[in-house]
Order: C-alpha cells, then sequence, then structure tokens
C-alpha cells in the first residue's frame, strides 16, 4: 500500500485503506498517530471530510464526536498505563491548524519526557521527533495497536433502544 492514504486521510478511512485506523466509533475514526515519540499517541478523525470545524457539525453530531473523543481518550489511558508504569496523563486536543478537516489529537505523557517539556504542549518538542524514522508508526507498535483497539472494544456504548 502506498502512501496515498496520507493524502485523504479520512476518505481513505472511509474506503478501508487507511492503515493508522483502529476502530470506526459512532462519528469518527480511532487511529494511531503517524509518529509515536509519546507511544500512544492517536487522532480521532471526523467521518466527514467536508467538516473543517466543530462547529459545522449538527448539536447530535457534535455531541457524538465529543463522546468518541473522550472514549479514544479513555482507551488511551488504560493502554498506556497497562504497558508503562511511567504513564501521566492524556492531553486532549482539537487544534485545526494544520489540517483542514475535523480531527482531535491525543496525547499520553509520561514521567520519562524531558524535564524542560514535562509540562509543556507537545507541540513544543523539537521538530526532529515528528521526522525522525526511528519514532515513526511501525510494526514495533503492533502491541500498543492492540491495547488501544482493545480498550476501545471494552468501551463500547451500550446500544440505545
Amino acid at each position: 500500500m502506498s502512501d496515498d492514504w496520507r493524502k485523504d486521510r479520512i476518505g481513505s478511512a472511509l474506503r478501508g485503506e487507511n492503515p493508522t485506523v483502529l476502530r470506526r466509533l459512532q462519528a469518527a475514526f480511532a487511529a494511531i498517530g503517524d509518529v509515536q515519540f509519546l507511544p500512544g499517541y492517536a487522532v480521532l478523525l471526523a467521518d466527514d471530510p467536508s467538516v473543517q470545524r466543530l462547529s459545522e457539525l449538527p448539536r447530535s453530531k457534535r455531541l457524538t464526536f465529543l463522546s468518541d473523543m473522550d472514549r479514544l481518550g479513555e482507551a488511551v489511558e488504560r493502554a498506556c498505563q497497562g504497558l508503562d508504569p511511567s504513564f501521566r496523563r492524556v492531553n486532549l486536543e482539537i487544534l485545526g491548524n494544520t489540517d483542514p478537516f475535523l480531527h482531535a489529537h491525543v496525547w499520553p505523557r509520561f514521567a520519562w519526557e524531558p524535564t524542560e517539556l514535562i509540562d509543556k504542549p507537545v507541540w513544543l518538542y523539537p521538530r526532529e521527533r515528528w521526522t525522525d524514522t526511528g519514532f515513526a508508526l511501525g510494526p514495533q507498535h503492533h502491541a500498543l495497536r492492540e491495547a488501544i483497539g482493545g480498550e476501545l472494544d471494552r468501551l463500547t456504548p451500550a446500544r440505545q433502544p
């Protein structure tokens, strides 16, 4: 599979061609991040590529998207707690400054992070962390993918009658 899915992350998810997708949720796709310098980094992709901002969704779908964000955040938290005793917390962010589609970032944070960055936004990490192939998503992240996916399955909301 080529990297063409990166040019259309949501469309490729809808077609089942985005290899980062962990699960289809109610209003979005839970995906593991392309870079894993903070192991467990995940992204929630809205299921409509034309939606750029949360405010563009009808209120009911907006609340469902936010519920999906909460579910992915809790899944990352549970998975990271089980895999790394240095896990501290999860940060949830909806920024939208770079990519023109609605998405949310789920960042696990750890006690082993550099002292000068541990209490700062992830975006202050050096640019090299984002491009270093040593942090690129790969087969070495299989257990992490499985752990987050398993937690998402356990957190599946009950169907309403």
